[in-house]
């Protein structure tokens, strides 16, 4: 996948802005990177399009910038001359396309069917946007696509709000998704709303707690005592696990000393790469000696890694949820 495609997936929220004239573009996108969402799709439903992606660009050079609704090659040349750093369409127009990849521009075709994805495929794009997602299932959608192309990543738009963002974020087939509901006249709301989608984008959520044992005999010892609460233990290689039999929640008890003074704390989330990227800012960064991966040795998607966070002397790793 291409650095810029690896900076969609990090960032996670596009948001899709329609501009009435040039003048809104800057404030909108100051608003946007102060809620923590440095990009932007600018659609090209208006004629404000060109110029205020031009006017963006000059103003905040560091933020991401894609041209939206490009349906023909006028509009494609226009949104790459203003300083589109990628472009999007809601369909699969194969002169648009070609006209884009011609001039070296990242692009994401919009697609609703295997039909159109076999297409995007023979040019060589494996990135998608599916477009109008609720309206052709949603989630099911995408999990349904996932078995015959298991190695397109999509962009989905159409639908996507505050309350369902959490059903796509997590498919494994998501790059990013785009949408509106950030994007208001008040800029002090759309920076509110937009900290709320980053929030929420990760799926943060307790993993299980881990605690250093002494040996063998004491970690057993341990799980025994968690068994008092209805914690179930059960033996691994390296460690004992208590299980809850209420929820998801469990303790890891190590057969000797690991990694953190007193144990570790394991965080599941989405999508591991998205949240490296979101800590990286805290000054927080992984530790890849420890990493594992869904598929090929390294190579995306991680499914489980440590940092070098510290809490309170516990350690912190990151789990594919």
């Amino acid at each position: 996948m291409s650095d810029l495609l690896n900076r969609v997936r990090d960032i996670g929220i596009i948001p899709v802005i329609k501009l009435n004239s040039v003048e809104q573009a800057v404030p909108l996108a100051k608003a946007l990177i102060d809620g923590g969402i440095p990009a932007a799709e600018v659609t090209f439903r208006t004629e404000a399009a060109a110029d205020g992606i031009k006017a963006i660009k000059e103003a905040y050079p560091e933020m991401l910038l894609g041209a939206g609704t490009v349906i023909n090659k006028d509009y494609a040349k226009k949104a790459i001359d203003a300083g589109a750093e990628f472009i999007v369409s809601p369909g699969f127009n194969p002169e648009v396309v070609d006209f884009v990849l011609d001039n070296g521009v990242p692009m994401i075709p919009g697609v609703a069917n295997p039909g159109q994805i076999e297409q995007a495929l023979c040019k060589g794009l494996d990135c998608l946007k599916l477009f109008p997602a609720e309206t052709l299932g949603g989630v099911a959608m995408l999990d349904a696509l996932s078995g015959p192309f298991p190695n397109v990543k999509f962009m989905a738009t159409g639908g996507i709000n505050a309350k369902n963002m959490g059903e796509y974020l997590k498919r494994k087939n998501i790059l990013a998704i785009g949408g509106s509901w950030m994007v208001k006249d008040d800029c002090e709301l759309v920076t509110k709303l937009s900290k709320e989608a980053v929030a929420n984008m990760h799926g943060f959520t307790l993993a299980h707690l881990g605690l250093n044992g002494a040996d063998n005999d004491e970690a057993a010892q341990i799980a025994k005592q968690f068994e008092i609460f209805g914690f179930l233990g059960k033996e691994g290689n390296s460690s004992w696990f208590n299980n809850s039999l209420v929820d998801s929640t469990s303790f890891e008890t190590m057969k000797g000393t690991g990694k953190g003074v007193h144990g570790h704390i394991g965080i599941k989330t989405w999508n591991i790469e998205r949240a490296l990227a979101y800590l990286k800012q805290f000054g927080i960064n992984p530790d890849m000696s420890t990493a594992k991966y869904l598929g090929e040795e390294g190579k995306s998607p991680l499914k489980f890694v440590y940092t070098d966070m510290s809490i309170g002397g516990f350690a912190v790793h990151l789990n594919k949820a």
